[in-house]
């Protein structure tokens, strides 16, 4: 059954909804935000400790995050995942300050093309039930290809069931950013969700353009209940107006 997966993007060390497409390092000024929290990253740490919000992913978009990572992680010590410049040689770290798993990206992709003696030696490392894969995506004609460095660069993986049925091998679970449409509150990719329920046999989070509370039917009954889904800036603790976290508790709570 598909649950409600809780976010923490971090930004500059503050909790920040970003339009993901926006996000580059050669043009500040492209920037697209769509709301920056008064609260500390251990509010929202502490808001999914209270409600039992497993799974939850913590994600540093950039430099400057590290403080506020830390902070989100302390607040509930094994219960939060956390993700962004993670690889061999710190994600042991991670996990010693608290991250339940840690999320891997741009590590795997050297120069943009996947190495999976990267992907092994990591799961050697921390364990394959402390791995999650990010296969983040963007849309490329018919296809989705995994996306890094912010979702600016494309890879060299395809997002199929032949690449998923291999990185499951190493990891306990998927997190699936749909980077075209991050951000943009105007309805989730149905196409790749119903795709996903197909392909994956390992816990997924799919995160990108959920905006009403029956997205998360939606999610279910396209993925038949494999695949999870994250709100961001439709949820009103983000500044959102169109989906209630506690909507989303209450949801949880019943299935």
């Amino acid at each position: 059954m598909t649950r409600f997966n809780a976010c923490i993007d971090l930004h500059n060390g503050q909790v920040k909804q970003i339009v993901g497409g926006s996000l580059t390092d050669t043009d500040p000024d492209s920037l697209r935000t769509n709301f920056v929290s008064k609260e500390t990253p251990a509010y929202y740490g502490q808001l999914y400790k209270k409600h039992n919000i497993t799974r939850a992913h913590v994600i540093k978009l950039g430099p400057n995050n590290d403080a506020a990572a830390k902070e989100a992680l302390a607040s509930w010590p094994g219960g939060l995942q956390v993700g962004g410049g993670i690889s061999v040689e710190n994600a042991q770290e991670w996990i010693d300050l608290g991250a339940n798993k840690v999320i891997i990206t741009s590590y795997l992709f050297p120069d943009a093309k996947f190495s999976l003696d990267r992907l092994k030696r990591l799961s050697e490392t921390v364990g394959k039930d402390k791995l999650v894969v990010d296969v983040s995506c963007r849309r490329k004609d018919d296809k989705w290809i995994v996306a890094m460095n912010k979702w600016q660069t494309m890879t060299d993986m395809e997002v199929n069931k032949e690449t998923l049925d291999m990185l499951s091998q190493y990891c306990s679970e998927f997190l699936v950013h749909a980077a075209d449409v991050e951000g943009l509150c105007k309805g989730i990719d149905q196409e790749l969700v119903r795709k996903l329920g197909e392909w994956v046999t390992i816990p997924t989070t799919y995160a990108g353009g959920g905006n009403n509370i029956s997205d998360l039917e939606l999610v279910d009954r396209l993925s038949n209940g494999k695949v999870d889904l994250t709100f961001g800036s439709a949820l009103d603790i983000f500044g959102g107006s169109s989906v209630k976290f506690d909507d989303c508790v209450e949801w949880n709570s019943k299935h």
